[in-house]
C-alpha cells in the first residue's frame, strides 16, 4: 500500500491530494481498515532496546584505570596486605558506581523522549468519534485536536479554528505558531515553516483542529530525532583520551621496569623467590593505586565550583571539558537572549520613541529625542497606542519584587508590559471580539467608551493600513501617511523586530458585537516594535570568549535578520559576517559544511540534523566543542558535542538526559564561568598528578636501585629500604593528606585571557619527565642516604631492631621529603617563595596531619606492629628532618632554570 510521499510533498501538496495518497477522506478509516494498517505500519511509539543493568555494570570494568587497580588489589592480596587490598578494591567499586550510573543517564535520554508520547486521542473512524490509544494511530486516521492538548503524531491540518501550537521543544523558539491549511511552497523547509503540519509532541497553545495522520512512531519528527541519538556515539572527553593514553604508557612502562628488575635479580644471583618479590615490591610502588580516586575527586570539587556558578554538571568529566572548549555552540532563545519578548521602539503621530528595559518587568523609561519624557504629556495617539496593545489582548502579567512572567501570548506579553510602564494598568471589560486568525492577520476587541463604544484593531502594518482612512497625529485626525509608515515599518523589521499596527474607532453605544464588516474606516495609532533582547551579562561574557580564545556559534531556528541582528548586538558576528540558512545547509555536502563551519559564526531557520552536522563537522576540523541547547531537536547535538549543555529552566526532560551539563539559570554567561572553572580543574588536575607521580617514580627507584646496589652494598642484600606496607601506605596517605588539599589551591588569576589548550597536549609532556625524573631521583637518593647512614653498621651482626630501625627513618625520611615538595607544588611554574603560604588552609591542615602520623608510626606500639616499624633514637631526627629539604630546594632551582613569563 504506497500511503507514503517525501517531507516536501506533505506539506507543498493539496490537502486533498494528501487524502488521497492516504486512501482516506473526511469521515476517516474504517475500524478494519486501520487495523489493517496498524499490522503494517506497526505501533506508533519509539522503540528502543536498553542493555540490561548487568550488562552495563561489567562494561565498566573494561578500562585501563580499572586494570591497574586490580592488578594493584591482587599483588597486595598476595602478600596478605588485606587492609591495603580493601582500600584499592573500594576505589574499583567507587570508579565503576560512578561509570554505570552515569551510563544509565545516558540512555535515560531516549527514555525521556518516549515519555512525550501522547497516551490517548480522539479520532474519526467509521464516521464515528472515537477515543484510541495514541499508540494504536495509522497514517489516515482523522485526528480531532483542541487547545492545552498534545499532538498525537505528525499531522496534517485541513479544520482549524484560531489554531496555533507551542513548537518550542521541537524547535527551540517560544513564540505560538499559527497554523494553517494552505500547502507551503518550498523544497526542504524547516520543520518552523511548514504551517499546515502539526508535529508529533508539542503543544497546542490555543484553537481547534481536525487533521489527517501522515506520519508515526520512528517516521515522525521525533521519531527522526530518537534515530539521530541512537546512531550518535557519545565521544570521549579530551580528559578521559589523556588518561586513556597515560594509564597505557603507565601500565606498559611498570610491566617493562618490574621484568627488567626480575631479569637483574636472576643476573646478580638473587634467588628467583626474592627476585620476584623484589619485582612485585617495585610494581607497587610505581602503579598510582589512589589516581582514579584523585580524578574523581578533582571533577567532584570542579563540579561543586560550578553548582555555585549555576552550572550543574551531570557527568564529572564535563567538569573538566568546559576548560579546554574551542567552540562554543548556543541557541539564541533563553541563553543569549532573554526568551522574554519586549517592546523596544514605538511609532506613533510621527513620533520615533525608544523604550528601556527588557524583559517582563514593567519599569523603565520612554525617550524621545534622547531625553526622557512622561508618556501622559505625550501627545493622546502615544497612550492610544499603548492602550490600544493593552486591551486587544489576552494575555496578563503577574508577579512582583522582581519576580514577573506572562500568563499567554508572549507577544501580546510584550504589548501589556509597555503599556505597564507607561502606568496603564486597568482594562475595562471586553465586550466582544474577532479573534486573530493567519489569513485575516489582525485582532480586534469591542470596548465600552463612556458614551460610546470604541473597536481597538491590532496586526500586521499592510493588513491595518489598507482598513484605516486617516491617522491620528497631535490627538486629531490627520491624513494617512501609508509610505512613510510602511517605511517606518521596514526598518524595524530590518532591526529584526516583530512589527504591530495598532489602529481604533468609535462606534455606537449600541454596538455589542464585532463583525469583519466592522473592521474598515479605522484611524491609525501607530506601530510597536519588539524582539527578544539580549541578556545584559551575554555581551560580557562573549568578549570573554574571544578573549579566551573560544569562538562563540549561534544556531537558531529563527529568522535570518533576527539572528543576524542579536549577533551582531552580542558581538558574534560583524556587519558584513555570511549568515547559513538550514535551506543552504540542507543542499550543503558534508565536504562543503567542513569548509563553512571555520568562517560562519551564525546558523538561521535550521532543522535538528542540522545542529548535529554542524557540530561533528567542527569536531573534524579538530575542535572540543559544547552545544547548548533546551528543546528535543537539540538532543542529537547535545549527545554527540564533547560537552552538551541543557537549559535547567526551560530545557526538555529530553535535552536535559541527553546533556553533560545543566544551567540552573539558563544562561550563556553561566556557560563561560564554568569555563573558568574547568580550567581551574585542569591546573589543579596537572599539579596532582605532578605531585603523586614522583612518589611512585621516586619509590619504583628506590627499590630498583636498592637491587643494583645490592652487589656492591652488602645491606641492600640484608633488606631492602622499604617493605611493601611502607610504599602503599606512602600511596595512600600521600593521596588523602596532601594531594587532595592541593586540588583545594584557589583560582590563578587570569585563567580566561589564554587560549584553550591543544588536544594533544599530554599528560607525561616534557615538564613531566623532567619534574617527574629529578623528585623521584632526588626522592631515592634521600631514601637510600638515610637507610644506609642509619642502616649499614648493622650488617655485620644482623642486627634485626637496628635494620628495622633504619627501614622506618627511611620511611619517615621519605614522607618528610614529600612535605617539603608540596610546599613548591603548588603552582607548576611559580616560585613558592610568590605564593601566600596561608591562602591554602587544607595544605596546612594536610601537613600537620601527615607529621602526627609519623610520629605515629614511630611510637605508637599498633602502628609499629601494623606498619613492621620501630621507634628509633632521638638522635637521628635532626638527619630526618633534613629530608624536607632536598625535593624542595631541587624543584625550586629547576623552576628558575625554566625560561622566565610563563603563566601560572
Amino acid at each position: 500500500m504506497a500511503l507514503t510521499m517525501n517531507k516536501t510533498e506533505w506539506y507543498s501538496k493539496p490537502v486533498e491530494e494528501v487524502f488521497t495518497r492516504l486512501s482516506t477522506g473526511r469521515s476517516g478509516l474504517t475500524q478494519e481498515e486501520a487495523k489493517k494498517r496498524l499490522g503494517e505500519f506497526g505501533h506508533n511509539e519509539l522503540k528502543f532496546k536498553r542493555r540490561s543493568s548487568l550488562v552495563r555494570f561489567l562494561l565498566q570494568f573494561h578500562n585501563s584505570l580499572i586494570y591497574i587497580l586490580l592488578v594493584a588489589a591482587s599483588v597486595t592480596a598476595g602478600l596478605r596486605e588485606w587492609p591495603d587490598t580493601a582500600v584499592i578494591l573500594l576505589c574499583v567499586i567507587v570508579n565503576v558506581i560512578i561509570g554505570f550510573i552515569q551510563e544509565g543517564k545516558a540512555e535515560a535520554a531516549i527514555e525521556a523522549l518516549k515519555k512525550m508520547i501522547v497516551s490517548e486521542s480522539t479520532v474519526v473512524r467509521d464516521g464515528q468519534k472515537k477515543v484510541i490509544p495514541s499508540r494504536e494511530l495509522v497514517p489516515g486516521d482523522l485526528v480531532l485536536l483542541e487547545s492545552g492538548n498534545r499532538v498525537p503524531a505528525d499531522l496534517r491540518l485541513f479544520d482549524i479554528k484560531n489554531f496555533s501550537t507551542d513548537e518550542s521543544i521541537l524547535t527551540g523558539e517560544s513564540v505560538p505558531v499559527n497554523k494553517s491549511v494552505e500547502p507551503v511552497r518550498g523544497e526542504n523547509l524547516p520543520s518552523s515553516e511548514q504551517r499546515c503540519i502539526a508535529f508529533s509532541g508539542t503543544f497546542i497553545a490555543r484553537g481547534q483542529a481536525q487533521a489527517v495522520v501522515i506520519n508515526t512512531g520512528e517516521k515522525t519528527e521525533f521519531g527522526k530525532i530518537a534515530g539521530l541519538m541512537k546512531q550518535t556515539r557519545k565521544i570521549a572527553t579530551p580528559l578521559t583520551r589523556k588518561i586513556a593514553d597515560f594509564t597505557r604508557f603507565l601500565v606498559i612502562a611498570v610491566v617493562i621496569i618490574a621484568a627488567i628488575n626480575f631479569i637483574l635479580g636472576i643476573i646478580f644471583k638473587y634467588t628467583p623467590a626474592y627476585s620476584f618479590l623484589a619485582s612485585v615490591s617495585l610494581a607497587v610502588a610505581a602503579i598510582p593505586e589512589m589516581l582514579p580516586a584523585i580524578v574523581v575527586a578533582i571533577l567532584a570539587l570542579a563540579s561543586v565550583s560550578m553548582a555555585k556558578r549555576n552550572a550543574l554538571i551531570r557527568k564529572l568529566p564535563a567538569a573538566e571539558t568546559l576548560g579546554c572548549a574551542t567552540v562554543i555552540c548556543s541557541d539564541k532563545t533563553g541563553t543569549l537572549t532573554k526568551s522574554q519578548m519586549t517592546v523596544i521602539n514605538i511609532y506613533a503621530g510621527n513620533r520615533d520613541y525608544r523604550l528601556k528595559g527588557a524583559g517582563y518587568e514593567p519599569k523603565g523609561d520612554f525617550i524621545l529625542r534622547e531625553k526622557a519624557v512622561n508618556p501622559a504629556d505625550e501627545p493622546a495617539e502615544f497612550m492610544e497606542t499603548l492602550k490600544a496593545g493593552y486591551l486587544c489582548n489576552h494575555a496578563e502579567l503577574n508577579g512582583d519584587k522582581g519576580r514577573y512572567n506572562i500568563v499567554g501570548d508572549s507577544t501580546e506579553g510584550a504589548l501589556v508590559v509597555s503599556a505597564a510602564k507607561a502606568g496603564l494598568m486597568e482594562r475595562s471589560d471586553m465586550i466582544d471580539e474577532i479573534p486573530f486568525e493567519p489569513e485575516q492577520r489582525y485582532m480586534a476587541t469591542l470596548h465600552n467608551a463612556g458614551d460610546k463604544n470604541v473597536i481597538y484593531v491590532k496586526g500586521s502594518p499592510e493588513t491595518l493600513l489598507d482598513i484605516c482612512q486617516n491617522q491620528l497625529v497631535e490627538g486629531s485626525a490627520a491624513s494617512l501617511n501609508k509610505e512613510g509608515i510602511l517605511s517606518k515599518a521596514k526598518d524595524m523589521a530590518e532591526d529584526a523586530l516583530r512589527v504591530l499596527a495598532m489602529a481604533y474607532k468609535f462606534v455606537p453605544k449600541d454596538k455589542t458585537a464585532l463583525g469583519q464588516e466592522d473592521i474598515k474606516e479605522l484611524t491609525f495609532l501607530g506601530l510597536q516594535g519588539m524582539i527578544d533582547p539580549p541578556r545584559e551579562e551575554v555581551i560580557e561574557a562573549v568578549k570573554n570568549c574571544n578573549k579566551a580564545g573560544i569562538k562563540v556559534v549561534m544556531m537558531t531556528g529563527d529568522h535570518v535578520q533576527t539572528a543576524k541582528a542579536i549577533a551582531r548586538q552580542i558581538g558574534i558576528a560583524k556587519e558584513d559576517d555570511a549568515v547559513l540558512t538550514g535551506e543552504e545547509l540542507s543542499r550543503m555536502s558534508d565536504e562543503d559544511l567542513y569548509a563553512a563551519v571555520e568562517k560562519v559564526s551564525v546558523y538561521a531557520r535550521i532543522a535538528p540534523d542540522h545542529k548535529l552536522r554542524i557540530t561533528l563537522q567542527l569536531q573534524k576540523r579538530g575542535h572540543v566543542v559544547a552545544v547548548t541547547g533546551d528543546g528535543v531537536n537539540d538532543a542529537p547535538a547535545l549527545k554527540a558535542a564533547d560537552i552538551g549543555i541543557a537549559m535547567g529552566i526551560t530545557g526538555t526532560e529530553v535535552s536535559k538526559e541527553a546533556s553533560d551539563m545543566v544551567l540552573a539559570d539558563d544562561n550563556f554567561a553561566s556557560i563561560v564561568a564554568a569555563v573558568e572553572e574547568g580550567r581551574h580543574a585542569w591546573k589543579n588536575f596537572q599539579k596532582a598528578v605532578l605531585y603523586t607521580l614522583p612518589t611512585n617514580g621516586g619509590q619504583a627507584l628506590l627499590v630498583m636501585g636498592a637491587i643494583l646496589a645490592a652487589p656492591f652494598i652488602p645491606l641492600f642484600k640484608v633488606r631492602l629500604p622499604l617493605e611493601p606496607i611502607h610504599i602503599l601506605w606512602v600511596n595512600l596517605a600521600d593521596s588523602i593528606f596532601l594531594t587532595m588539599p592541593l586540588m583545594m589551591e584557589p583560582k590563578e588569576k587570569d585563567l580566561l585571557k589564554s587560549p584553550p589548550r591543544s588536544q594533544k597536549e599530554r599528560i607525561a609532556n616534557p615538564l613531566f619527565f623532567v619534574r617527574v625524573g629529578l623528585v623521584s631521583l632526588v626522592m631515592a637518593l634521600t631514601g637510600f642516604a638515610v637507610y644506609y647512614h642509619f642502616g649499614n653498621p648493622a650488617v655485620p651482626s644482623r642486627d634485626a631492631l637496628r635494620l628495622t630501625q633504619a627501614q622506618t627513618a627511611a620511611f619517615i625520611a621519605v614522607q618528610f621529603l614529600h612535605l617539603g615538595f608540596l610546599a613548591t607544588a603548588r603552582s607548576i611554574h611559580n616560585s613558592a617563595f610568590t605564593l601566600n603560604p596561608f591562602s591554602n588552609k587544607w595544605v596546612i591542615i594536610g601537613m600537620v596531619i601527615t607529621l602526627l602520623n609519623a610520629f605515629s608510626i614511630v611510637y605508637i606500639p599498633f602502628f609499629q606492629s601494623l606498619f613492621r616499624t620501630s621507634s628509633f633514637p632521638a638522635a637521628w631526627w635532626p638527619v630526618i628532618i633534613l629530608a624536607l629539604f632536598p625535593g624542595f630546594v631541587a624543584v625550586e632551582i629547576e623552576k628558575l632554570l625554566r625560561k622566565p613569563g610563563n603563566a601560572p
